[in-house]
């Protein structure tokens, strides 16, 4: 492993604050490392897929990245201008690439850039080969590198529109002919991320309202995460300019937030579902679905009903990227809002995923809203809650032990009976509520998930929990 404090990949890749750890310098020490542990894996002919989303000197750093790989011999194939990171998968999948690597944040703040590593599969690499890549990082930047215009001249590296290409992807495996028909009004906030223009490039400028759709790398200085309370503009647009839907993708467009035509935010956990009962009901395709530890319990009361497996993953969608790999994999999630669902690549996408529920409401002839109330009217009222509780260090460590030494007998009244410790620690009631206290690997934030049957209880349970840290 790297030695390097600086560079460590977490859960999606490497991330650092430009200009203080992610620098130049040290995204030239991952791209080399990145390119020898692939020429130690591939001797003759290694390829890579390199991308890159609309953060600052996100261009530079891809063509840097590019340069330093084509350096060691490793073809290129450079996206030009910027795209998504399901773009990034799907080429790497698409052209036969060994590896390919994203030069994006996802949805952290904008002082931030990053660098994810895509599998040959067309989804994250596995935690085996980013731990191999991780291993040869060295104090070193890489000495004697070829100029970027060589490189291109002779053949090393190819400039292409990734973009155009995914998106003619998605018009041969969605429906687009229908959702233009059917002339339902979207409006779409791509929080300055690279999902811009994406939707009015598929649909039309008539039917998609486009919100925060142009270059800002510093985006306003907003995260870009599809959450509720970061998307207020999209409720208001939704609701007076009386579309059908809001869509919004973060940062690097593999994650998805909705809104119904009431401008009522539609959760992570409930798309799923949606996906899942159009999928396996109106469309008739089977396949298990995989969620991650948080993600919520209505979707095993759907297996159950329908008579498919319901498989639960750790956090990270790399877990559920690998069992859609090895496996016959109907839809996987996070209720984080990646969500990938079968037809495509194992990889999220928050472009395909939205879509997908544009379509569901096409064929169907329903309102969002209306499909909501279905589900719940035939599983029952599921209600899910987040928050991240930041605290020190040291009162995080003490909690987190008194918790496995001693339990929860009891949460905001609710009567706990059984523990689930899969990845981080989930507190159940046999009468259906939970909450889930995972700690942060690298900060001093706790991360309180719950479920209940109303959204105050389901708020009650993690305020309850506030409570006990001192909050």
């Amino acid at each position: 492993m790297s030695h390097d404090p600086e560079i460590k990949f977490g859960t999606d890749g490497w991330r650092g604050i430009i200009g203080d750890t992610y620098t130049f310098a040290n995204v030239e020490r991952v791209a080399a490392a990145t390119a020898v542990w692939l020429r130690k894996k591939v001797e003759n002919g290694a390829s890579a897929v390199v991308g890159y989303d609309t953060r600052f000197l996100g261009r530079q750093f891809a063509e840097r990245t590019a340069q330093v790989l084509g350096s060691y011999d490793v073809k290129v194939t450079l996206s030009d201008p910027f795209t998504t990171t399901p773009a990034v998968s799907w080429a790497t999948k698409e052209f036969g690439a060994n590896v390919g690597v994203v030069i994006t944040a996802s949805h952290n703040p904008p002082i931030y850039s990053g660098y994810k590593l895509k599998a040959h599969f067309g989804g994250p690499s596995t935690p085996e080969d980013v731990s191999a890549v991780e291993a040869e990082i060295v104090p070193e930047r890489p000495p004697n590198l070829i100029p970027l215009d060589t490189l291109v001249d002779d053949g090393t590296i190819r400039r292409l529109d990734l973009t155009r290409l995914y998106l003619d992807r998605l018009s041969r495996i969605l429906d687009i002919d229908s959702i233009r028909a059917s002339g339902l009004r979207i409006a779409y906030d791509a929080m300055f991320g690279a999902g811009q223009g994406a939707l009015t490039t598929l649909l039309s400028e008539d039917q998609v309202i486009s919100l925060r759709d142009d270059d800002n790398p510093g985006f306003h200085g907003q995260a870009p995460e599809p959450i509720e309370r970061n998307l207020a503009g999209l409720a208001e647009l939704v609701k007076t300019q009386g579309c059908d839907i809001g869509l919004a993708t973060d940062g690097d467009a593999d994650r998805i937030g909705i809104f119904d035509e009431k401008g009522e935010f539609v959760d992570a956990n409930r798309i799923m579902a949606l996906l899942f009962k159009y999928l396996s009901q109106d469309k008739g395709m089977t396949g298990s679905v995989v969620k991650s530890f948080a993600a919520t319990d209505l979707l095993d009361k759907m297996g159950k009903a329908y008579g498919l497996s319901v498989e639960t993953t750790k956090i990270g969608f790399k877990y559920i990227a690998s069992r859609m790999v090895e496996s016959d994999v109907l839809l996987g999630g996070e209720e984080s809002g990646g969500i990938a669902p079968a037809g495509h690549i194992p990889e999220r996408d928050g472009i395909y995923a939205g879509l997908l529920i544009v379509d569901m409401m096409v064929k169907t002839g329903k309102k969002l809203s209306e499909l909501v109330d279905e589900l719940m009217a035939e599983f029952g009222p599921h209600w899910s809650y987040r928050r991240d509780l930041h605290i020190s260090q040291d009162i995080k460590d003490s909690f987190m032990e008194r918790l496995l030494n001693q339990g929860l007998r009891e949460v905001a009244g609710v009567k706990i009976n059984r523990v689930d410790d899969l990845d981080g620690l989930k507190f159940r009631s046999d009468a259906g509520p939970w909450v889930m206290i995972r700690p942060s690997g690298t900060e001093p934030v706790l991360r309180v998930y719950s479920e209940a049957d109303s959204h105050e209880k389901a708020k009650a349970l993690v305020d309850d929990v506030a409570v006990m840290v001192g909050l």
